[in-house]
């Protein structure tokens, strides 16, 4: 680390926040930790692990890539892949003991010469209206189920995915379609049954089929509707590195800040390169507790805050503070928390405590 900017994880608050949501959901048998997209933009492999021995018995992921990245370090752990995995790399996936999603009979019907007789784990994903993969009704999944156990494949679970938990009508209309689809099968005879994600999961009582859940974006503190005490888990630190004193004159890419009178600005080294756009300008940072504004133009390195007398060069900026600020950050964003923790690149580094 070569420049005073960097995320701070806080493994004990993950730990906290795992243990908490599996001891408030105590009645599944499987928790996946969704450890996608370097674990929400927290990307280190001891916060897989914290999630692993907080209680997590099982991981998702989105891409072959990441599983195959986690699969170097936790040898033992079942992963699934959330997203379709290409023809041509379904062997990687029988030899790295990688779970697959099967999300529609062409795709099936493509991959089952390369899998054959292989014992490869997969997961049937049903579309229930989210309307992005998955099977989308009873003819094409009793076609598919055939298909799997006449060839020797494990299917292991079936899921689906909860598209606004916040809406009771198409939520219950979710669960109706799923059990529809299902409707001629056993599902006491699959192994897992997995349909709420970390909203579904907090907002609704445990379905009666249903054994697993996936743990996402709430064990990273950021779903707490039920008043669960969930601890942030992620900040983003950077330094004063200069300070101007400009007098009646502009700031930063086409003169977007215009200073009327003295004041005094900050330049703070990370920009839009790192994940800040520019649309950030104009929200809050805190240096040495207090509030101050990001002015002008966002650069691809730095950014300008204005600031006061206080202010000295060296001192710490709070760009990313807590689940608060995340969250006042997405509305000033008009935007999601996950969006705003997901952006941070991997040129900023991760710091574990």
């Amino acid at each position: 680390m070569y420049r005073n900017t960097f995320v701070e994880i806080n493994l004990k608050n993950i730990d906290y926040n795992v243990r908490n949501l599996i001891s408030h959901y105590n009645d599944y048998k499987y928790y996946f930790g969704v450890v996608k997209a370097d674990c929400y933009g927290h990307s280190d492999m001891k916060v897989v692990e914290t999630i692993i021995n907080a209680g997590c018995n099982y991981l998702a992921v989105a891409t072959l890539d990441e599983a195959l990245e986690i699969r170097k370090h936790f040898h033992d752990i079942p992963i699934l892949c959330l997203g379709i995995i290409p023809i041509n790399y379904i062997q990687n996936c029988v030899e790295n003991n990688i779970t697959v999603t099967i999300s529609n009979s062409d795709y099936l019907d493509n991959i089952l010469p390369l899998v054959s007789n292989s014992n490869l784990k997969v997961h049937i994903k049903i579309n229930t209206g989210m309307n992005r993969l998955g099977v989308n009704n009873k003819d094409d999944f009793n076609s598919i189920f055939m298909k799997i156990k006449n060839n020797n494949l494990t299917l292991e679970g079936i899921y689906t995915h909860i598209y606004n938990a916040s809406n009771n009508v198409t939520t219950f209309n979710q669960f109706a379609k799923f059990e529809e689809i299902t409707s001629d099968i056993n599902l006491k005879d699959i192994p897992i049954i997995h349909i709420g994600a970390s909203d579904a999961t907090i907002l609704y009582s445990k379905l009666p089929y249903a054994n697993g859940c996936r743990l996402g974006i709430a064990m990273y503190g950021l779903m707490d509707s039920k008043n669960l005490g969930l601890k942030s888990t992620f900040s983003l630190y950077s330094e004063v590195i200069q300070i101007n004193t400009v007098n009646n004159e502009t700031v930063g890419y086409n003169g977007a800040y215009k200073v009327n009178g003295i004041e005094k600005i900050a330049v703070i080294p990370i920009g839009y390169a790192d994940g800040i756009i520019r649309k950030n300008s104009g929200r809050n940072v805190f240096i040495n507790d207090k509030s101050y504004k990001i002015v002008g133009n966002i650069c691809m390195d730095m950014l300008f805050v204005k600031v006061d007398d206080t202010v000295k060069v060296g001192d710490k900026v709070v760009i990313i503070k807590d689940i608060k600020h995340i969250k006042e950050i997405a509305n000033y964003l008009d935007t999601i928390p996950y969006e705003v923790i997901c952006s941070i690149g991997k040129r900023v580094p991760r710091v574990c405590i």
